[in-house]
């Protein structure tokens, strides 16, 4: 096994993903087997498409993989409803899937070559109860099928915290959780992001640093619940958004 490898699997251990050593369990064999597949794929496709600005085999594992599943620390439980807002190849939400089968995970994604992707991963690794959406954040969540339909909602896109909980919090149901990974000195973009969650019904609840050895770039989980219903006129258009952002 190769070290790059072994790293990867100690992280696993450290998020309980995978047994000791000495122990095997064919839900852990699984797991990584599906994993190793859909970086296969993943890096077959992005020579034919632009999925990804991560090439190498190592980094996908810890910064796509292991980062994805560094969730699990914030939000782990037994079944819930999860939305992965703008999901891009699948980040967080697929790796979060493998993870945690009997989840329902709804894969949202604007681009449609991307969708395409989501769509033979989820058929190629025999996914159930993964729904594949191709469609803006910004116009599904005024749908009812959709508004506070999620347990949990995340988002891992480049955005500032306030246009994150703006796209998220409409589809969160109340009690629930919005999860954001973010990194670096985030001083005045968390104070603009609790002024903005209190205008959309979610609080802090946790700002968690990541403390996983493939990952040591100052990654947090800011860990939000919806504690009232987000009003009627959010989220607004992607250019109100940007035009006069909230917080």
């Amino acid at each position: 096994m190769s070290d790059d490898l072994e790293v990867f699997l100690s992280c696993l251990r450290a998020l309980g993903l995978l047994p000791q050593r000495e122990q095997e369990h064919a839900g852990e064999q699984r797991l990584l087997v599906q994993l190793l597949r859909y970086r296969q794929e993943l890096l077959d496709w992005n020579t034919r498409f632009n999925l990804t600005a991560i090439t190498d085999p190592q980094e996908v594992l810890l910064k796509h993989f292991l980062d994805s599943l560094s969730l699990l620390a914030g939000y782990d439980t037994s079944h819930t409803r999860l939305l992965d807002v703008g999901s891009g190849a699948g980040f967080p939400g697929l790796p979060l899937k493998i993870a945690r089968p009997q989840w329902q995970v709804t894969l949202l994604e604007a681009t449609g070559k991307k969708v395409t992707f989501l769509r033979h991963i989820v058929a190629t690794l025999q996914l159930e109860h993964v729904e594949v959406i191709q469609g803006r954040a910004e116009e599904l969540a005024h749908r009812s099928r959709y508004r506070a339909s999620y347990d949990l909602v995340t988002a891992r896109a480049v955005a500032s915290l306030p246009t994150l909980l703006e796209y998220c919090a409409p589809y969160c149901r109340v009690g629930g959780c919005i999860i954001l990974p973010k990194k670096g000195d985030l001083a005045e973009e968390m104070a603009q992001g609790k002024r903005a969650a209190a205008q959309v019904g979610a609080v802090l609840q946790a700002d968690m640093p990541v403390t996983l050895p493939g990952l040591t770039d100052g990654r947090r989980l800011l860990v939000w619940q919806q504690q009232k219903p987000c009003p009627e006129q959010f989220p607004r258009s992607g250019a109100a958004m940007a035009k006069k952002p909230l917080g």
